[in-house]
């Protein structure tokens, strides 16, 4: 799309520069709106004009496809060692309901050296079709030639929606075979739904830093993609007694796709427990005061063997380390029971824990956001507050106060 203004009609009112999102995209000058460089051609300037001095001129998309040549959902079963990694399951289980919704097939992609195994576990949480591609090439995630054998599949097969984990290799491959059939990607889904009307998916996300929730359409190419955090998904109960087809597909990658080649794989430990697995999170925000605060939060933490998380203010002041972070830009999790102490609750921080199971929220202003999704509410300082909780809950478990 293209944007011009009409300077004759042009009042100078300004009010295309509030509504635009996009700092620097529109500038006056001598009373009269002027469009930089800095435009992405939104449109939403045009919806504002009072007097129609703006046009938002569309521009044919050469490349569009021909959409009735696309069919079925399918979600990439992203496996290390013949391990299906949990967040696949998530993203075949949201495939499997918005296929319901459009009345048509879901497909399993597995990539792998021997993965054979996997096929009736995948079809038992949702799939109707797992497209099995298997070769000593594909032993470990390597970008070249998975991407040429996904790319292969897609034009032979012609889905008309793709889903990936938001994972290391998730974002690595997606991105990959967006460029390679040149279309959309939506990045880091936090809710997926459909248009029934266009078939179009309607792929929401955080945006401008988690201070809003933008939703983002693919209406000309396909197949539609998108990458989807961990965690914000449900999969399917698996059924043992669903029957599906297994497709063989032999791609043409071979060892000469190798640029790069994994040499070992090294295995360690980490000494806390990972966010993103964790039944019970205890986390700390701004209104900790200090970062001696979080010793607070921690002290509650392990009393209900919990992990420790924060806010993206606090990581940001410094005051503990990014591993512990919740959010759009940190971990996104969800746990039987999430605490949180002293954060406000916006939209950054929501996008990453407001599918927990129970959510407990203390806080000194009880207009706090928090609240909005808060299970329990606790309008409170919540240094008078934890140490009372955490004497109740010792109790609860059978512990000794300390």
């Amino acid at each position: 799309m293209s944007v011009w203004i009409n300077e004759e009609e042009c009042t100078g009112c300004e009010m295309c520069i509030d509504s635009c999102p996009y700092p620097g995209a529109i500038v006056m000058e001598d009373d009269v709106a002027k469009i930089t460089e800095k435009c992405t051609s939104c449109g939403a300037c045009e919806e504002e004009c009072p007097t129609g001095a703006i046009t938002v001129e569309k521009v044919e998309d050469t490349k569009a496809v021909n959409l009735e040549d696309y069919e079925g959902i399918w979600a990439y079963i992203e496996q290390r060692g013949g391990k299906v990694n949990p967040t696949s399951y998530e993203i075949l289980g949201e495939a499997r309901r918005l296929a319901d919704q459009l009345g048509t097939h879901v497909g399993a992609v597995v990539i792998g050296s021997e993965v054979s195994h996997l096929t009736d576990e995948i079809i038992s949480y949702g799939a109707d079709k797992v497209y099995k591609v298997e070769d000593s090439v594909f032993e470990n995630y390597n970008t070249d030639p998975y991407t040429k054998a996904m790319v292969e599949l897609i034009q032979e097969y012609k889905p008309e929606i793709l889903l990936f984990g938001a994972t290391f290799d998730g974002r690595d491959f997606a991105s990959r075979i967006a460029v390679r059939i040149d279309t959309g990607l939506t990045a880091d889904c936090t809710e997926l739904s459909i248009d029934p009307e266009t078939r179009n998916l309607e792929q929401t996300r955080p945006a401008f830093g988690g201070n809003i929730m933008a939703t983002i359409l693919c209406p000309t190419r396909r197949p539609q993609m998108a990458t989807v955090r961990p965690k914000v998904m449900d999969a399917i109960e698996p059924d043992s007694s669903r029957e599906g087809e297994v497709i063989e597909f032999n791609s043409s990658a071979s060892e000469s796709d190798l640029r790069t080649k994994i040499l070992d794989i090294v295995e360690y430990a980490v000494e806390t427990e990972k966010l993103e697995d964790a039944d019970i999170i205890v986390s700390g925000g701004r209104g900790l005061g200090n970062p001696d605060g979080f010793e607070t939060i921690k002290d509650l933490a392990q009393t209900i063997g919990g992990a420790m998380g924060a806010s993206r203010a606090t990581v940001d002041a410094g005051w503990i380390p990014h591993h512990h972070q919740v959010g759009q830009t940190g971990k996104t999790v969800k746990p039987k029971l999430y605490i949180a102490c002293g954060i406000s609750g916006a939209i950054q921080h929501l996008a990453g824990m407001q599918t927990s199971d129970t959510i407990v929220a203390i806080n000194k202003d009880p207009e706090a956001p928090i609240f909005e999704v808060a299970d329990y509410g606790i309008v409170g300082d919540l240094y008078e507050v934890i140490p009372i909780l955490k004497a109740e809950l010792q109790k609860a478990l059978g512990k000794e106060a300390g």
